[in-house]
């Protein structure tokens, strides 16, 4: 693609002009871009979402040593694995961070805002792609479901799962390119609006400017915290469903009926939480910007999204990559434990029958060579099952994250910039401050 944006080029004029004007209409700046100027920041734009695409797929992807490490991590309980997540996802966003912070500071310094905007086009002019390997991981996790379903042999469940396993590596791949653009198109919404409201810069000696900063940086994760609890109610919800369903159910087959699960009433539960509890994290996004212009101005407006777009990025990377290394933690607890059952199946031994066999020894190790054995097996067998008892939590906890609030934060970023501008000559010209002040300084 870095070739092919060279012909584009020569459709730009050899050197064009930018003017910042005044609110008295005198000019104050100009700035001259060159072609191949503007072609640099394309191309900045294309490798930081590459180099993006790469972190993403270390951190999170079960051939690296960041996931191995849960792995780990979980023959300790779920606690360590859960810490060690969150350290990883911490981690991650360095990089990205970085890559991020050249294309801006290149493009900005060479080319001002329309820098960024082709810093931008350039992240996000592999968005086919990214969109493209984001529906590989769903594909083949329905894929492992309905073989799960129809009792297929356990040996398609594992391939099935290794496609899952690279799918939860693509989609957090493609994650990390919607957040880097989402970065890049919403500083270029924060300067369209910084220019529409004719203000300079968001000065955090300004008491108005530093509050709606502080603020701005809280509102990814208020919001983070409305999906994630959206998803965990709608969760207990579903979850106390099956189990009266399954009471009942229970009672039909000893009445001798036939019983048919209800999915109707699961789907009914997670179509509706997925409706009506998005209600509030979108007034949030659509209402903080407007309250923030009509109370204070949009110095304060300004301070908001600043505030908004520096913490959303690291908090979205965060989430995503933790909960995608989650996912691929328990695949690979669960390959191990795969694998052991194939060899206790080659060594002809019977798990549910040797943990029967050994039960009267409790803890006191068997003198008889046979009995040995078998526990040695049954103690094996427990060891991986506590571990994936641990994979299992860190992945429940990591679901919410990499699926719900992370992704969503994009859009906190956008649609935030997009209200702001929208409304920004409104809240410049009709906020409570400005309606406030005497006459005859307003």
């Amino acid at each position: 693609m870095t070739a092919c944006v060279v012909p584009v080029v020569y459709t730009l004029p050899e050197t064009f002009t930018f003017v910042t004007e005044g609110d008295d209409g005198v000019v104050a700046a100009t700035l001259v871009v060159g072609r191949w100027t503007a072609y640099v920041c394309i191309v900045f734009g294309l490798w930081s979402g590459m180099v993006i695409g790469f972190t993403t797929e270390y951190f999170t992807s079960n051939s690296y040593a960041p996931t191995l490490y849960l792995v780990q991590a979980c023959e300790n309980g779920p606690a360590p694995n859960i810490i060690q997540g969150l350290a990883l996802g911490y981690n991650s966003c360095i990089i990205p961070i970085l890559a991020i912070t050249a294309t801006i500071g290149y493009s900005f310094s060479q080319a001002g805002m329309y820098g960024i905007g082709l810093s931008a086009l350039g992240m996000l002019g592999s968005l086919p792609v990214a969109l493209t390997i984001d529906g590989y991981g769903p594909i083949s996790d329905n894929a492992g479901g309905i073989a799960e379903m129809s009792g297929l042999p356990s040996s398609i469940r594992d391939k099935t799962d290794a496609l899952d396993a690279a799918g939860n590596t693509t989609a957090a791949v493609g994650k990390g390119f919607a957040i880097g653009s989402a970065c890049l198109v919403g500083l270029a919404l924060f300067g369209a609006f910084i220019t529409r409201t004719r203000g300079t810069s968001v000065d955090i000696l300004k008491p108005v400017q530093f509050a709606g900063l502080l603020v701005g940086a809280m509102l990814p994760y208020a919001f983070s915290a409305m999906t994630m609890k959206a998803v965990g109610d709608a969760a207990f919800d579903m979850m106390n469903f099956i189990i009266k369903d399954y009471t009942a159910g229970e009672a039909e087959i000893k009445a001798g009926r036939v019983y048919k699960p209800d999915y109707d009433g699961c789907i009914k539960i997670s179509t509706d939480a997925s409706l009506k509890k998005m209600i509030a994290p979108g007034a949030l996004v659509l209402g903080s910007p407007l309250l923030a212009g009509f109370l204070f101005g949009p110095d304060a407006v300004a301070g908001l999204l600043a505030g908004a777009i520096v913490s959303g990025v690291q908090v979205a990377i965060s989430a995503s990559n933790t909960g995608g290394a989650w996912d691929n933690c328990k695949k690979e607890v669960e390959k191990a434990r795969s694998k052991f059952r194939g060899e206790a199946r080659d060594a002809k031994i019977d798990l549910k029958k040797a943990k029967e066999e050994v039960q009267h020894l409790g803890e006191e190790e068997s003198t008889d060579p046979h009995l040995k054995e078998l526990q040695d097996w049954v103690a094996r067998e427990r060891f991986l099952r506590d571990k994936h008892i641990a994979a299992v939590v860190g992945d429940t906890v990591g679901d919410p994250l990499k699926d719900t609030s992370g992704p969503a934060i994009n859009i906190l970023i956008k649609l935030s910039a997009i209200t702001s501008l929208v409304f920004g000559n409104y809240v410049k010209k009709y906020n409570l401050t400005n309606l406030l002040k005497p006459k005859a300084d307003a």
